[in-house]
């Protein structure tokens, strides 16, 4: 009897916590974008030109081809070369190298590769979304190793990185 007063007893709890959870529903966006696509159908991404001191040319057309992939991939945005609903434009202002991890003899045994792009997100739909804005990121290399031997991977692998800071701070509204 006990047994059967005791099972009763889990049996109505559990009836009584599965009614309330199917009342819940939780909703997660998953396609990376916070954008309202009634509002927002297009979008202008202008070129990035190098204006640090230091240059690597393809780095500029790394960092678009990267930018414009992202965007397409994670929003339904159309890009267009004239009038926009939203706007990317910036410069790319430093590619910078410098000596890390200083060894005992004075040698430093990494170097820095820094890559920094200011960039303006113009938003033509609703003010007091516009972003002005530096992003920079970077990636540590063994000193022993020439920069030309490892820079189109680590420009690869920056430019990654400041593609998806970019997106979170403007087109994904983290």
């Amino acid at each position: 009897m006990a047994w059967n007063k005791h099972l009763r007893f889990i049996i109505a709890a559990v009836a009584i916590i599965a009614t309330s959870l199917t009342g819940c529903r939780i909703s997660i966006k998953m396609n990376g974008s916070a954008l309202d696509y009634n509002v927002y159908k297009t979008i202008r991404v202008s070129e990035f030109p190098i204006r640090a001191a230091l240059v690597y040319p393809p780095l500029q057309q790394m960092f678009e081809n990267q930018l414009l992939d992202y965007i397409s991939k994670n929003t339904r945005l159309q890009t267009t070369d004239g009038a926009s609903d939203l706007e990317l434009e910036g410069e790319i202002t430093g590619y910078n190298l410098t000596p890390q991890a200083v060894t005992e003899n004075a040698l430093a045994s990494m170097t820095r590769l820094t890559i920094t792009v200011r960039l303006k997100y113009i938003d033509n739909k609703e003010t007091g979304k516009d972003v002005d804005q530096t992003f920079s990121a970077y990636r540590d290399f063994p000193s022993s190793e020439m920069l030309t031997d490892v820079q189109d991977q680590l420009c690869e692998e920056i430019s990654k990185e400041l593609v998806d800071l970019i997106f979170n701070a403007t087109l994904g509204n983290w």
